[in-house]
């Protein structure tokens, strides 16, 4: 016999009020204050433009940067690094790897500290430390000291996004999150426009006693140092501690995302029976072998772009300049696939798929066109950094998705830990003796697009067998009042444990 939902228990609620209200006085929230308030449709739009005028901009501009900081290695060997630094074989491909064993290696710490840290604050230091970091490249006079500042590059910056895509979770209905982690995410794709012209310019700049790829890490690392300052001051750490809301505006920013029941409110303590679930949940390895079969093609794509770009037959500063169209398709893209997932419900996984197929077909033209055609070549490897896209969209994946403040930082540092073994292992398949069109490495790259289509139809499946699951055993979710919301968000369950929960698409 099927089970029936419980209805509401007379208009009361079994809730108890004194561990809520210390639960959220410990976070500067009153309890009173959020269940009276009355948000109106005008408020909820009000504090909506606020996020988006604040916390967007603040979150895009930095995550410009990163990709900037992440892009300037590959921008460097076109100004003489590898010639200076006398580096031979594949020492390049590992200096590029060893970035992501610092990535690696931090995400397990980092997903603890994340939870148990301001989430603004953490994040805040991290940028200002991963700046200094790049800054110490300048100081590199062999490849062992290139490889030590790129591994600590890595555990400097391993925090941002996952750190990011929580902020976003805390913040926005479940609806709102595919847009707002595109729009952050957008500076990633100006990173890629941008980032051939800035370098270009340093390039430009004559000094006798500072190399121009030396220049480069000064320039990015001071820049990025001192964003880390502008965030420590203005990036939240939760709903609660937003400097640009007023009380009202606080309980209503609270008030809207009740309906997530993702626990977004349940920081301050590491539940390690929440790890266990993440593990034991089918919807995290989906993700993360997914990511990790995709991240084969960016591994090689970040690394070796510059390299490929000037094998078309292009000087090194033109390469720079050549390198704008990835971001610009890149662009276009993720303001179509993720808008169309914002505005068309349960197509989020369906843009992935569209993404990806998109980057094969790229894949495919740099691999058979001829080495003489270099605009179909270098439209394929514009098309083929189009799967980067995904990256917004997967993230509201797990803001969504994944309930529990614990399980959702495992999750999101498994995933993050793929995406480090994808871009270790990838560019291992650009063979020096193939330079410079590496056709081992970018069959590899087509490979790891074809298996990431492939768990992304597996988890397609698996989210709407398992709703249908739930809708057979529990009946269809029925409202909850504001009271019931909140008891939900603030129980400590996951996803696997809320009756009433169920997956978008």
């Amino acid at each position: 016999m099927e089970k029936q939902p419980t209805p509401p228990p007379g208009g009361t609620v079994d809730l108890d009020m004194v561990k809520v209200r210390s639960h959220l006085d410990a976070r500067d929230v009153d309890i009173g204050q959020v269940l009276e308030t009355h948000a109106t449709p005008e408020m909820e739009r009000k504090v909506l433009w606020k996020l988006d005028l604040y916390l967007i901009p603040l979150m895009g501009f930095c995550y410009m940067l990163q990709y900037m900081d992440k892009l300037a290695l590959s921008q460097a060997t076109l100004f003489n690094l590898t010639e200076d630094l006398h580096l031979k074989g594949k020492e390049y491909n590992w200096a590029s790897a060893v970035f992501y064993f610092g990535y690696f290696a931090w995400s397990w710490p980092s997903s603890y500290l994340i939870v148990r840290l301001p989430l603004g604050k953490y994040l805040s230091v991290a940028v200002f430390l991963w700046g200094g970091i790049l800054m110490c490249h300048a100081a590199c006079k062999s490849f062992s000291g290139l490889m030590a500042a790129r591994f600590f590059l890595g555990v400097g910056e391993a925090s941002i996004a996952p750190g990011f895509a929580l902020i976003t979770g805390m913040f926005y209905k479940r609806e709102e999150q595919p847009a707002r982690q595109a729009a952050w995410f957008i500076g990633n794709s100006i990173a890629s426009v941008i980032g051939g012209l800035v370098a270009y310019g340093i390039g430009l700049i004559h000094n006798h006693s500072v190399n121009s790829w030396q220049l480069l890490f000064l320039v990015l690392g001071a820049i990025t140092s001192g964003y880390g300052l502008i965030l420590f001051v203005f990036l939240p750490d939760s709903p609660a501690k937003v400097m640009f809301f007023n009380k009202t505006e606080k309980s209503v920013a609270l008030q809207r995302t009740l309906q997530n029941k993702t626990g977004v409110m349940d920081t301050g303590k590491f539940r390690w029976g929440q790890v266990l679930m993440a593990i034991k949940d089918p919807q995290t390895w989906f993700l993360v072998l997914y990511t990790l079969c995709v991240n084969f093609c960016n591994g090689g794509i970040t690394s070796f772009s510059s390299i490929i770009i000037a094998g078309f037959g292009f000087s090194n500063l033109k390469a720079l300049l050549i390198q704008m169209p990835l971001g610009a398709a890149q662009l276009v893209f993720l303001l179509l696939t993720s808008g169309f997932a914002t505005y068309v419900k349960q197509t989020r996984i369906l843009m992935m798929i569209l993404n990806a197929l998109v980057s094969v077909i790229g894949m495919i033209l740099i691999w058979k066109l001829d080495s003489h055609n270099r605009a179909g070549r270098m439209t394929g490897l514009c098309l083929g950094a189009v799967f980067a896209a995904n990256i917004p969209l997967s993230l509201s994946l797990i803001s969504s998705n994944v309930a529990g403040f614990t399980k959702k930082s495992t999750v999101s540092a498994l995933m993050f830990v793929a995406y480090c073994v994808g871009n270790i292992v990838g560019p291992q398949f650009f063979i020096p003796s193939e330079k410079p069109g590496y056709p081992t490495g970018i069959k590899a790259a087509m490979s790891g697009l074809v298996l990431g289509i492939f768990f992304l139809i597996c988890l397609y499946v698996y989210y709407m067998w398992e709703n249908r699951r739930r809708d057979q055993l529990y009946g269809s979710p029925r409202q909850l009042t504001e009271a019931e919301e909140l008891q939900d968000e603030l129980s400590n369950k996951t996803d696997g444990e809320i009756d009433s929960f169920r997956y978008v698409l």
